[in-house]
């Protein structure tokens, strides 16, 4: 008989495989490549010595059962109750098709942000859904393709009408029946500018030339419906703006603030199928007048033409420009919730303006039933009209009331010290207002009322969702076709690697995905009494304490929910530190190499931007650093510094850099964007860091969904952790987002991710990064120039390579980003930092034949080039030119002094599987000279 030897298998070897994607085999290679005997002689010349950490991260890692089984046991310690709070979050249904075709798809989560048009037309065409959505139901004419929270789009209203008002008024009027958490955003928004608040009952305001704007709510927390008409033509009498925090879903029956006269609303898309998860991810929204569309911040989607003069969208005007202006931006917003917001447009499109209708009427219908069946049972309730939040005074009755709802699996909200709120939404039965009434001591009904409890003139008289889009036939074939063809127009990760430097495009595991759609997490309101959230708490503890080890500080606030405002919540922290003690700094020493993001955050802080020079190695100049700190003085709030450098080099001066900004007194703020370089090897609180944000949809795996959802949650040393963002349900100024815990169902995945490779194996993405950054730079050097190493000749984890010889000879990066899309790749970051440039990051998720399949793609781009160089080829005539190439152009006549082969099948192209972008090279210009922003006509089917 024959006998088996045991076949050579490791499980855990695979664990850590799952994101790190070269082989052994493979490694050897790169490493003879490198010229270097191992990772670790690698490691050696590329991380300064000094600065290594000299502890490994201990925790050891789980099996992919194991995770799972921990997250089950998590989630089981959570009280999945029903949460009539209100307050801006609300139960809902996701349409199994969509949780399935798109939050689940990975060609709708791995994709990012659509810079490049031409291989995102899919998501663009989704989010102008969502901006025609949002248009159409807010009366207003301009929408953005979506905001991070409610209560920042609340804050990024305000300060709208602040730079509108130029600086001339200081005062800002805020109704005191907006959420809790809105209002504390605000408060924490308006200090480093210098705006006045003025907080009051919105029946009592009146309106004076000191005021640059005003916010109400419609509806007001409590319940209460008004018309804000008269209040609106008294804030534009005295020269104000107008704006309305407003309730999507009742924008279906109660009159749009446009029709009022607002000047802009902004609100929360959060109940069109999207899960509560105890404070998000979910897309807000801002709106505005026409005229105020090139001061609103975020991304635009606007309809444009490409080089075939066919229909293209694209980004319009914002696109990036706290990248461009740095500290004379607007808003420092970088990212947006796209996922969120394609999943509310589809949402739309699958209920249909007839459905939506039908959905309110019944959530408005449930609350005017409870509100009939309280009153004949003697409670008092208020107010008269509402849609679908009522106020009950239940005096010393208040606990009791709340107790005996909590113990029918009901949250009511706690309302001042007599009185409870309660929120019905899509998910409400009869069921439900039977278990809220028994808590009050009432029978049950047995039907829904009839008579609305909306006057006549509050209701609604136009018409919205008119595009055929959202007539579409809504059978769920049809609308998976509809979400299958969008997706196919869009380049994600799940095709091809997208090696942008500073994005860190990563694996995002399955398995680290698989518990955000759990009702045990998914279900839970960010204001759920603390008791029913217990698996979440553990969860964000032993997060937390893992963050600490991996970075070297001694706590972390999750509330900042993107990198952005990671950043802005991190100067904060700063800014109160120096506050406490008495000191007035407003000094911020930035690198010219820093994220543009950091000089548009200081400024949002208060602080004065003073810029460092580089030195011509890349790194910061530290003559020009000390000499400008010791200028700044005592006024040296703080230094952001980026580490590893935005020039992907490991600068072993970031100490002396550290220790001179805390000679005078400032605080070291690293900015975590490049943690991928760093973790399990470099901590920043180590080498003189005071806080950094970590980019969680970076580094720790949450995916990018297109451009957004992030986290950004900051570290601190411990003498800056009781300057941390405050809870926002308190309505006292001092938090940044809307959710004491940001967005804290996608907190999950990085857990999952942490868990599952362990200390150790998350040490070893970080030398894959490394290892896989260096092997680019080597087998490019020959046709690029690597612009900057370290001082072994090395880089970090990424490179930046230059192609600016062949520009004078006509040959953009332009040109090369578009013809990397007939390789089928996404190009990597373009003109940042340095302009004309392309700054490389394979990450560790690659394996060798993907880098090599990119190494043919760039070498034969340099090949082209040459040939326009060299004459042979006229640059206007060249392949390189004329991309991206799409099925088109491969059946039209063809008329180019290149081959359709050259054109269409470059080499490392895929010849079953290839990419075809649906649009050709997309006419930036024109699309800002004629723009449009909500959805076109239709030349056809949807199908078209």
């Amino acid at each position: 008989m024959p006998t088996w030897e045991p076949t050579a298998y490791d499980p855990d070897d695979f664990a850590n495989r799952r994101h790190i994607g070269p082989s052994p085999a493979e490694i050897a290679t790169m490493l003879d490549t490198l010229g270097v005997g191992s990772v670790d002689e690698l490691i050696d010349q590329a991380v300064p010595g000094g600065l290594r950490q000299s502890e490994p991260l201990a925790w050891a890692p789980m099996t992919e059962g194991a995770v799972l089984g921990e997250l089950r046991r998590l989630g089981a310690l959570n009280t999945v109750a029903t949460s009539m709070i209100g307050q801006g979050y609300h139960q809902t249904v996701t349409p199994p098709a969509i949780q399935r075709n798109v939050l689940e798809n990975p060609a709708w989560y791995t994709a990012y942000t659509p810079y490049q048009p031409e291989i995102a037309q899919g998501r663009l065409e989704a989010l102008l859904n969502f901006q025609t959505m949002i248009i159409d139901l807010t009366g207003l004419e301009v929408a953005g393709a979506s905001l991070l929270d409610e209560a920042t789009a609340a804050a990024e209203a305000m300060v709208m009408a602040f730079n509108h008002a130029k600086g001339k008024r200081s005062r800002f009027f805020v109704a005191d029946d907006l959420h809790p958490q809105i209002r504390a955003v605000l408060g924490t928004r308006a200090v480093p500018y210098g705006i006045d608040i003025v907080a009051g009952p919105v029946d009592g305001a009146v309106p004076d030339a000191s005021w640059f704007g005003a916010i109400v709510a419609q509806p007001g927390t409590h319940g209460h419906l008004r018309d804000h008409t008269a209040l609106f033509e008294a804030l534009h009498g005295v020269g104000a703006l107008a704006i309305a925090d407003v309730d999507l879903l009742s924008l279906c029956l109660v009159k749009e603030p446009g029709a009022m006269g607002a000047d802009i609303a902004v609100g929360s898309t959060q109940r069109f199928g999207v899960q509560p998860g105890y404070g998000g991810p979910h897309a807000a929204f801002l709106a505005c007048r026409d005229a105020l569309k090139r001061i609103m911040p975020g991304r635009l989607v606007g309809v444009s033409k490409d080089a075939n003069g066919n229909r293209a969208y694209r980004l319009a005007l914002q696109a990036r420009e706290q990248h461009i202006r740095r500290e004379r931006a607007t808003s420092n917003v970088c990212t947006a919730q796209a996922l969120l917001a394609v999943m509310a447009s589809f949402y739309a499109v699958f209920h249909g303006p007839a459905g939506l209708r039908a959905i309110a009427q019944r959530v408005h219908l449930m609350t005017a039933t409870l509100a009939e069946a309280l009153r004949a049972g003697g409670a008092v309730v208020e107010p008269e009209h509402f849609f679908d939040t009522l106020t009950v005074t239940v005096g010393v009755g208040q606990a009791g009331i709340l107790a005996a709802a909590e113990q029918r699996g009901i949250n009511l909200r706690r309302v001042g010290r007599d009185r409870v709120g309660i929120a019905c939404d899509e998910t409400t039965t009869l069921e439900v207002l039977g278990r809220v009434l028994d808590a009050f001591g009432i029978g049950p009904v047995d039907a829904l009322t009839a008579t609305p409890s909306i006057p006549d003139d509050l209701l609604r008289g136009t018409d919205y969702l008119t595009h055929p889009v959202f007539h579409m036939n809504r059978a769920e074939s049809e609308m998976m076709r509809y979400m299958r063809r969008l997706s196919d127009r869009d380049l994600a990760l799940d095709r091809a690697m997208i090696p942008l430097g500073s994005c860190t495009m990563k694996l995002n595991a399955a398995a680290e995905m698989a518990a955000i759609t759990w009702p045990e997490f998914a279900s839970l309101h960010p204001y759920a009494p603390r008791r029913q959230a217990a698996g979440y708490l553990e969860m964000i503890d032993d997060l937390e304490a893992k963050l600490c080890a991996v970075t070297g500080y001694d706590a972390f606030s999750m509330q900042p929910n993107s990198g952005a405002q990671g950043e802005y919540a991190g100067l904060m922290t700063i800014r109160a530190y120096h506050a406490a003690r008495g000191e007035s700094r407003d000094v911020c020493l930035i690198p010219t190499s820093a994220h543009g993001t950091n000089p548009a955050s200081a400024s949002m802080a208060g602080l004065t931007v003073v810029p460092v020079r580089s030195a011509d190695n890349g790194d910061i100049d530290v003559a020009d650093f000390e000499a400008k700190a010791a200028e700044a003085g005592d006024r040296l709030a703080a230094v952001m510094i980026t580490y590893p450098s935005t020039h992907g080099v490991f600068e072993d001066t970031v100490r002396r850099v550290c220790d001179i900004t805390h000679e005078h007194g400032g605080q070291v703020y690293i900015d975590g964007a490049n943690m991928n370089a760093m973790v399990g090897l470099v901590r920043p609180g180590d080498i003189g860091g005071d806080v950094s944000h970590l980019n969680l949809h970076k580094t720790f795996a949450i995916p990018h969904g297109g451009g957004g959802p992030g986290m950004g949650p900051i570290g601190v040393k411990a003498h800056l952790t009781p300057h941390l963002p405050s809870d926002p349900g308190t309505g006292e100024e001092g938090a940044v987002s809307a959710a004491p815990f940001g967005s804290a169902s996608i907190l999950l995945i990085s857990w999952a991710y942490l868990a599952l490779m362990g200390g150790e194996g998350v040490t070893q993405a970080t030398r894959a990064a490394i290892l896989n950054a260096n092997y680019l730079a080597t087998r490019l050097e020959d046709a690029y120039p690597i612009l900057y190493r370290g001082a072994h000749g090395r880089v970090a984890h990424e490179c930046i390579v230059d192609p600016r010889g062949f520009a004078e000879h006509g040959v953009t990066v332009d040109d090369i980003a578009k013809r990397l899309i007939d390789h089928g790749f996404h190009a990597p970051t373009m003109s940042f930092p340095v302009p004309g440039t392309l700054m490389i990051e394979p990450t560790e998720s690659e394996p060798l034949a993907e880098l090599d399949r990119f190494v043919t793609a760039m070498l034969d781009i340099a090949r082209e080039a040459g040939d326009v160089a060299e004459g042979r080829i006229a640059a206007e005539d060249s392949p390189l030119r004329r991309a991206p190439h799409t099925t088109e152009d491969l059946v039209a006549d063809w008329d180019r002094p290149y081959s359709r082969e050259v054109g269409c099948f470059p080499a490392g192209a895929f010849r079953v599987d290839k990419y075809w972008p649906p649009v050709g090279r997309v006419d930036n210009a024109y699309g800002d000279r004629n723009l449009v922003c909500a959805c076109p006509p239709w030349e056809g089917s949807p199908q078209q």
